[in-house]
This record gives C-alpha cells, sequence and structure tokens, in this order.
C-alpha cells in the first residue's frame, strides 16, 4: 500500500511539474494582434508614363490580392492634378479595374505630373484611416518625374519633414516607390531612410518589383 502511494505521489508530482511547464511556456507566447491596413496607392497617369502603366496596373492589382479582405484602398490618380479614382475594400477586383480603366486613359492633355500634391493628399487620406484603427501605408507608382506645374512637384527638401511630422500621429506609417528609375529611387532612398528607416521604406525599379512584395508585406506588419 504505502509502495502504491508513493507511486501515485511521484506521478502526481511528476504532471503537476508538466503542467507548470506548459503554462509557464503558453504564457510566454505572444499572439500577434492582426491590424487593418489602409494601402493608399499614388498611380501616375500622365502621358508620359502611358507605356508603363499596363504593367504597373497589374503590379497595384497583384498587391491587392495579397492583402486581407478587410483591408482597405485608395487609389489617386496623378496626371496634371491629382484625385482619388477608387475607395473600397482590396478584395473588390471589378470596382478597381473599372476605376483605373476608366480614369487612367490616355489624354495628351495630360503630360505633367503632380506627385507632390498626390502623396500630400495621401497623407490626409492616411491621418482619416488611423482615427478609423487602420494602419496607413503609402505606395508611389509611376516614373517619379517632375513635369508640369512647379508647385505640384514633389520638394525633396521639405518631404522628409512632413513625413516626420506624419509620424507624430501614424509612427507605423510606411512607404513604397516602385517603377522609378534607379537614379530617383536612390534620391527617395537618400531623402527618406534617415525618417522611415529599412523596414518602413521599400523601393523597387521594373527589374525587382516582385522580390519587393514580400518586404511591403512586412512593413505594414504582416
Amino acid at each position: 500500500m504505502n509502495k502504491r502511494l508513493i507511486i501515485i505521489g511521484i506521478l502526481f508530482l511528476a504532471i503537476c511539474i508538466v503542467l507548470k511547464l506548459l503554462y509557464i511556456c503558453f504564457k510566454n507566447i505572444k499572439i500577434d494582434e492582426f491590424h487593418k491596413a489602409a494601402i493608399i496607392f499614388v498611380v501616375d497617369s500622365s502621358a508620359s508614363n502611358q507605356k508603363m502603366l499596363p504593367t504597373e496596373i497589374k503590379y497595384l492589382k497583384s498587391l491587392c490580392s495579397v492583402l486581407d479582405p478587410e483591408d482597405e484602398i485608395k487609389i489617386l490618380k496623378v496626371s496634371e492634378s491629382s484625385y482619388l479614382i477608387y475607395e473600397g475594400t482590396s478584395g473588390d477586383s471589378v470596382g478597381i479595374s473599372k476605376a483605373l480603366e476608366a480614369f487612367t486613359k490616355y489624354n495628351e492633355k495630360d503630360y505633367g505630373t503632380a506627385y507632390g500634391l498626390g502623396i500630400k493628399k495621401a497623407f490626409e487620406h492616411c491621418l482619416a484611416m488611423k482615427k478609423e484603427g487602420f494602419i496607413p501605408s503609402v505606395v508611389v507608382i509611376g516614373d517619379l518625374e517632375n513635369e508640369g506645374s512647379a508647385e505640384n512637384q514633389i520638394n525633396w527638401d521639405t518631404l522628409p519633414q512632413n513625413v516626420k511630422s506624419i509620424q507624430k500621429y501614424i509612427p507605423e506609417i510606411s512607404m513604397m516607390f516602385a517603377f522609378a528609375h534607379p537614379e530617383k529611387l536612390d534620391l527617395v532612398k537618400t531623402k527618406l531612410n534617415p525618417v522611415l528607416g529599412e523596414k518602413k521604406l521599400i523601393i523597387a525599379n521594373e527589374q525587382n518589383v516582385q522580390k519587393a512584395q514580400r518586404r511591403f508585406l512586412e512593413a505594414i506588419g504582416r
């Protein structure tokens, strides 16, 4: 009888130790909390960028396809001016296609590129989406060429400070610049990397945009 009690006691102690160890293990496991993302696309539909536009639109759609159904997107057209042409869920492929087809058609009068205005509006949308509980990101798709009205162009001397101002309200904001010439992307890297850092700034020319997709997802917390 005493021997049986000793065996039962040892088994009970062993079970308690195992349960204690399991409790400690599960207690230290951190489950990543899902955060909805809001991706603000700035797409160059100017006359000078029409040759690359079909490839760029295809890439935009590929980014949307890897997002979560709860994520939201907005698309800003950039040409002589900049304005919103789509907002909704990332999974609305039909709506996205219709908006892009209708509002990015070739127009010989739309030669200028209002990238500065487009990015300014994108930041405004980011602030609004942050208030709604989303993690915002800005994706600029186009050649980044300065054409047309100077007041609507990117001011590379003030943009870093503008990003810093946005970071006060959205510390996790990220930016991606895709399809520009490496020389332009090098300027982006020089100006914005000190502000956004390696993980929150993604640059990709035409030859490596597909490889940049994984970095983009990591930047938005996926």
